[in-house]
């Protein structure tokens, strides 16, 4: 499904701020309140400041001011008041905006759901109520969602996607697919007190709080430490206010009741003492710990994963990112500093159970080469945008090239330098294509440098990309595939040309190359459909819509989805099994199976196997089970 039309309930800041936003992306919007007045403030608040982001367009000369006059004009035009329900009929996804009061929402999302088709997508812009008891309120729980804009939403360009116990995936994927359009960034997570971004910062924020109200402390001086510390790029004490008392209070007893008196509220009289007062490194520590503890609780429950987890609260708080930040100073100092604040400020500092598990099991952070994240750990003189890393029978080749790891006629040129490196070197039976940015595998081709290229170089880059993947399909060495984040267009080609697929919980697949008025050029119109099908390969290709992990999965798109924090984990598992496997087995495997037309296939699988079976590996393999022992394959 898609968003053609939208419609906002609640003309209040949160409101305005959200049909600016679906205007400003070119999608007509509703806006809809009881009060007139409240709609006329709101749709002079709209024209400011869209005023105000087109002048800031024109002053670094990215538009002339009579376009920016123009785009002004076509973004109000977008938008219709309204105190009624009228013209709700055929919107697509409606978003619901009024204040944080059950009964209020309740009621707002029962006249939607009598005011909308019912193939509509109802959403609540919440920070403080259960999604769940929303959809309570509709005869479709299945099309009801949280779309969390977080605040201020000029600057935080993250949405908490909020799922719902009975949120069908389609009702997400069509979310997902809406917010790109904003050009904002989602986080999936299911509908728990808080979602992500308030539950940690209300964590970490109440701590600081409780600092304040015990020392009198001027809780300005310690945003300032916080930010002068580079712990976040915004006030964390400010941020957490941008929700009105009302919510706030909402909220911290939502926390409190589901988890505990380890949330503490603001206090009613914030004190005055400086940054004097107090020790900034202590402060710094106090609030980092606490954020680190509920970002792996929220691992622990499920609730989002760890690459959501770190965009929350980097897009949407402004954070540092909690867990790649504990990967980088190490799990094991990590674990001792939580033990040394647990003793000193409270059992909220207790080590997580998962960040136990990590360091029990060497997981140790970024040193060396697993925590929450993988990381690479490249042979001695491995430079360029993809570093091999050799491990024995099995090789991994770490995709390295910020920011989005597009492919380019260098990061090319790279792979076929490392797939030359391991093709020679005959120890090597699998390969592992893995992503050096925690953030994502693929983003596709570097459309930009594309479009620089002649018709020549164009063929030769299309040319030198077909080439090296069709010598892994015909190659005896088997790939796989461990995906991260999102793997789009030429990242998504890549992917579908190794042997295996894993998937991380936070990865989504896509051909977004129509949206450009192009086509996949890398293999996707021809590997996609045999994989999926051709109906719905055919779907992907001319839509351009991306798939969730778990849709991928079960289109038989990829083999497994586990965790982010255990993808490389599961793949080099997968990649030590199919290294055990007979070597001349598994060469005709992959060669019988990429064969098209059945007659000449199984009489190529004929010619085959008596050749198989004639080899010594084959000999071998039958006389260890008959002796009812482990296999030595030789290749041979």
């Amino acid at each position: 499904m898609f968003v053609h039309k939208a419609g906002v309930v609640g003309a209040g800041r949160i409101g305005a701020g959200i049909a600016q936003l679906i205007a400003s992306a070119g999608i007509p919007v509703l806006l809809r309140d009881v009060d007139p007045d409240a709609l006329d403030a709101a749709l002079e608040r709209i024209r400011e400041s869209t005023a105000g982001e087109l002048d800031a367009l024109v002053a670094k000369r990215a538009l002339t001011r009579e376009q920016a006059g123009e785009q002004l004009e076509r973004t109000l035009a977008l938008i219709a008041a309204s105190t009624t329900y009228e013209g709700f009929g055929d919107i697509d996804l409606a978003i619901e905006a009024v204040p944080e009061r059950l009964e209020l929402k309740q009621q707002v999302f029962s006249e939607l759901d009598a005011a909308t088709a019912g193939q509509a997508i109802l959403a609540s812009s919440t920070a403080a109520l259960s999604v769940g008891d929303l959809a309570d309120a509709t005869a479709r729980p299945e099309r009801v969602l949280g779309l969390h804009f977080l605040q201020p939403l000029a600057a935080m360009r993250a949405v908490e996607i909020v799922e719902a116990l009975e949120t069908a995936p389609e009702s997400i994927a069509t979310a997902a697919s809406f917010l790109a359009a904003l050009r904002r960034s989602a986080i999936r997570c299911i509908d728990t007190p808080g979602f992500v971004v308030n539950r940690v910062l209300f964590a970490a924020a109440g701590e600081l709080w409780l600092a304040c109200e015990q020392q009198g402390l001027d809780p300005d001086a310690i945003d300032a430490a916080i930010v002068n510390a580079k712990a976040a790029t915004v006030g964390p004490l400010a941020l957490a206010k941008q929700l009105s008392r009302e919510a706030a209070l909402t909220l911290a007893g939502r926390l409190a009741e589901a988890y505990g008196p380890r949330f503490h509220l603001p206090p009613d009289e914030p004190g005055d003492r400086g940054a004097d007062a107090f020790d900034t490194a202590d402060v710094t520590a106090r609030f980092e710990l606490r954020a680190l503890v509920e970002c792996c609780l929220l691992l622990e429950e499920g609730a989002a994963s760890a690459r959501e987890i770190d965009l929350a609260m980097a897009a949407g708080a402004g954070l540092r990112p909690p867990l790649r930040s504990a990967d980088a100073q190490g799990l094991l100092e990590t674990l001792a500093r939580l033990q040394r604040a647990a003793a000193e400020w409270g059992e909220q500092f207790a080590a997580p159970l998962i960040l136990r598990r990590l360091v029990s099991q060497g997981r140790l952070g970024s040193a060396c080469g697993q925590g929450f994240f993988p990381s690479p750990r490249p042979d001695a003189g491995e430079q360029g945008p993809v570093k091999l890393e050799s491990r024995g029978d099995t090789a991994i080749a770490w995709i390295d090239n910020p920011p989005a790891n597009s492919i380019t006629f260098e990061l090319v040129a790279a792979l076929e330098r490392v797939w030359a490196t391991i093709t020679a070197d005959e120890r090597v039976r699998v390969l592992v294509l893995a992503s050096a940015s925690p953030a994502l595998f693929c983003a596709g081709a570097d459309i930009k440098a594309m479009a620089t290229m002649d018709a020549a170089t164009q063929t030769q880059f299309v040319e030198r990309f077909h080439a090296l993947a069709r010598s892994m399909e015909r190659s005896a060495i088997v790939t796989i595939a461990a995906v991260n984040g999102l793997a789009y267009g030429g990242g998504c080609e890549l992917a579908m040309a190794a042997d295996i697929r894993i998937a991380a919980r936070s990865a989504s697949f896509g051909q977004p190359e129509i949206r450009l008025g192009i086509i996949p050029g890398f293999g996707g119109t021809q590997r996609l459909p045999r994989l999926i099908g051709a109906g719905r390969a055919l779907e992907l290709s001319l839509t351009g819509e991306p798939i969730d992990a778990f849709e991928a999965w079960e289109l038989g798109l990829v083999n497994r989805v586990v965790e982010d924090h255990e993808l490389l984990d599961v793949a080099l598992g997968w990649a030590r099994r199919l290294a055990a496997q007979a070597p001349v087995a598994v060469a005709a495997i992959k060669a019988l199976s990429s064969r098209e037309d059945l007659d000449d296939a199984l009489a190529a699988e004929q010619k085959a196997f008596a050749t198989v079976f004639a080899s010594a590996d084959a000999r071998e393999g039958i006389a260890a089970f008959l002796q009812r022992r482990a296999p030595r394959f030789s290749g041979r």
